[in-house]
């Protein structure tokens, strides 16, 4: 069985009012390519939570409160060899100062023949 990763998919938290901006921006570097597809994205909507310190510099909320945000889970899928410029690329668009980044390995679906 060849358990070589050749994609990931590359999720992120994103105020929903930037969340167009992120996608545009990491797919514009390769990300979101299925076969003859490109900008191929998924998003949720959901409620992130989150409390500055007294060292960080908040987009959205004030320093030492528990804030409750409007956001999207954008996932995508990315080939390995574009990771490192699509996480470049979504960092510089990204709004927060600390972005969740989860980048995750997947198994090509022809290893279960």
């Amino acid at each position: 069985m060849n358990t070589n990763i050749n994609r990931v998919k590359i999720v992120t938290m994103v105020p929903t009012e930037n969340v167009d901006e992120v996608r545009k921006g990491i797919c514009e570097v390769g990300a979101g390519i299925i076969g003859n597809y490109t900008h191929c994205t998924t998003s949720i909507k959901c409620i992130g939570t989150f409390r500055p310190n007294d060292e960080a510099n908040p987009y959205i909320g004030e320093k030492n409160k528990l804030e409750y945000v409007e956001e999207e889970k954008l996932e995508i899928v990315c080939n390995i060899n574009n990771v490192k410029r699509a996480i470049e690329k979504l960092r510089e668009v990204h709004p927060y100062e600390e972005p969740e980044i989860d980048i995750i390995p997947l198994i090509d679906e022809e290893i279960f023949k």
